[in-house]
C-alpha cells in the first residue's frame, strides 16, 4: 500500500463528505494504492454516521471511533497503530489541509528520502493577535530548545515513513513535538515543505489560547524527557549530590569556625543553632537528600510502570 491516510477529528460533519471526495480525486489521479483512517475523537455531532457511510461506499475508508474525548495526541496513536501503508500522511479534517499537497510529500519520502516532512503554512488566514503571534513565539522556543528546526511544528499535515510512526511513542499532547520525538528516536532526515492554508470552510477551531500554554508546558516535558527520561538519577541524583555536599561543607565550616574562636583566639562565640548559615546548610543537606530520594523513585517507576490503556474505543469500521 503506498499511502495511508490518517484524520483525527472532532464534530466535522459538514467537511468529511467533502474532503473524503477530494481525497479519492488525488488518489485516482496518480494511482496511489491507499487507506483513509477517520480517527473520532468523542464527536457529538453526525461525524460516525457520516464515516460509516463513507466506509460502505469506498473499501479504502476506516474508522475509529473514542467512547469520548481523548485528545488529538490518542487519535493520532490509534491511527499510527492500524496505519499500513508504505508512507502515512497525517491532516486534519477542517478542510484547512489541503489533499492536493500529498503527491509532493509523498514524493520528498519515496525519492528524496526524508524520514519526515512537516508542512509550513507559511501565508495563513488565522487571527493574527490569538493565534499567528502566540504561534510564532512558541515555533521560536521549540526550534531553540529541541535543535529541530522547522518553521511550523503545529501543522497538522505532514509525511511519515512507516518505521518513523512505528518506533515512536504519541501521548499526552505531544502531537505537536512528533519532529523532536523522531529526532530523539534516531530519525535525522526531516524536511519542511510550505503547504496552502485554506481558511476554514465549516464551524469553528476546537482549539483556543490555552493550547499555547500547554505547548509551552509540554516542551519543557519533551527536553526533560529528551535528555533524562530514561536516566532520571543522573539529574535529580547529581542535583541531590551538589546540595548535599554544600549543606555538608556549610555546617563543616560552621563548626571549623566555632572551633578556632574557642580554642584558638579564646573568643567567646554564638551557638551553632543561633548561626544563620546554619539553617541555610541545613535546609541544603535536606534539599539534597529528597532529590537523591526522587531521583531513586524515577528510577523505579520507570522500571515497573505499565502501560496503561490510554484510550476506549468504541467502535472500528474496515479494520
Amino acid at each position: 500500500m503506498n499511502l495511508s491516510i490518517i484524520i483525527p477529528l472532532l464534530n466535522e460533519q459538514e467537511s468529511l463528505p467533502e474532503l473524503h471526495q477530494w481525497i479519492v480525486k488525488v488518489m485516482t489521479t496518480h494511482q496511489y494504492s491507499y487507506e483513509v483512517i477517520f480517527i473520532d475523537d468523542g464527536s457529538t455531532d453526525d461525524s460516525w454516521t457520516i464515516i460509516e457511510k463513507l466506509s460502505h461506499e469506498n473499501p479504502n475508508v476506516k474508522g475509529i471511533r473514542f467512547m469520548r474525548n481523548f485528545g488529538k495526541s490518542q487519535a493520532l496513536h490509534a491511527g499510527f497503530a492500524k496505519a499500513q501503508g508504505d508512507v502515512i500522511i497525517t491532516m486534519d479534517a477542517d478542510l484547512q489541509d489541503s489533499p492536493d499537497e500529498i503527491p509532493d510529500l509523498y514524493n520528498m519520502i519515496v525519492n528524496q528520502n526524508f524520514d519526515l516532512v512537516s508542512g509550513w503554512k507559511k501565508k495563513r488566514y488565522d487571527n493574527a493577535v490569538t493565534k499567528n503571534l502566540p504561534s510564532k513565539l512558541f515555533n521560536w522556543a521549540a526550534r531553540k530548545t529541541s535543535g529541530v528546526h522547522l518553521n511550523d511544528f503545529n501543522c497538522g499535515l505532514k509525511a511519515y515513513k512507516k518505521v518513523v510512526i512505528k518506533n515512536i511513542e504519541v501521548s499526552g499532547e505531544m502531537h505537536r513535538y512528533i519532529p523532536v520525538l523522531a529526532k530523539n528516536a534516531g530519525f535525522a532526515k526531516i524536511g519542511e515543505k510550505v503547504v496552502i492554508h485554506q481558511a476554514r470552510k465549516y464551524g469553528e477551531s476546537k482549539f483556543g489560547i490555552s493550547r499555547f500554554i500547554n505547548g509551552f508546558l509540554d516542551l519543557i516535558t519533551i527536553w526533560f524527557l529528551s535528555k533524562y527520561g530514561k536516566r532520571p538519577m543522573h539529574l535529580f541524583g547529581a542535583l541531590g549530590v551538589v546540595m548535599f555536599i554544600i549543606g555538608f561543607l556549610s555546617t563543616f565550616l560552621i563548626i571549623g569556625i566555632k572551633l578556632l574562636k574557642l580554642f584558638a583566639f579564646h573568643q567567646q562565640t554564638i551557638l551553632v543553632a543561633q548561626n544563620p548559615l546554619f539553617y541555610i546548610a541545613l535546609t541544603a543537606m535536606i534539599i539534597g537528600s529528597q532529590l537523591f530520594l526522587a531521583g531513586f523513585l524515577g528510577e523505579i517507576i520507570l522500571r515497573t510502570k505499565n502501560n496503561e490503556e490510554r484510550y476506549k474505543i468504541a467502535n472500528e469500521v474496515n479494520l
